[in-house]
């Protein structure tokens, strides 16, 4: 009988005490920082060409929409102002995002899952500007 309860034990389920023993799990601990997966819309503000790194660095990480003030560097210096402009549109173009001015005083940047509404009026005037 020996062979056969050994086969029979090889074969047969294991015991609640032995599939509880077996059952134990390794717990894992959270990082301090949790991924991002929320979208940001953020406000930036231009009073120097050296503002548009902290937009390019919130738009490279790509879960930040940016609305960016362009009035106080449009005040002080037109040529920074397009320095700025279109630093920001390359880098725009660069992560598949979309850029369109909002007024005349702000920028609105989008990262590539978002796309600026642009009604047939908009469409015509850019068209005739090209």
């Amino acid at each position: 009988m020996g062979l056969f309860s050994s086969i029979k034990d090889k074969f047969s389920t294991p015991k609640y005490s032995e599939m509880e023993q077996e059952s134990e799990y390794v717990e894992l601990e959270q990082d301090g920082e949790v991924a991002r997966s929320k979208v940001l819309v953020r406000p930036f503000m231009l009073d120097a060409f050296d503002d548009v790194k902290p937009v390019l660095d919130s738009l490279r990480e790509g879960y930040t929409i940016a609305l960016v003030n362009i009035r106080p560097l449009k005040d002080k210096d037109l040529v920074e102002l397009k320095r700025a402009i279109n630093k920001i549109k390359k880098t725009a173009e660069a992560i598949d995002g979309e850029i369109a001015g909002f007024g005349d005083d702000f920028l609105v940047v989008t990262p590539s899952f978002a796309s600026i509404y642009r009604s047939k009026q908009m469409k015509a005037v850019q068209h005739d500007a090209e």
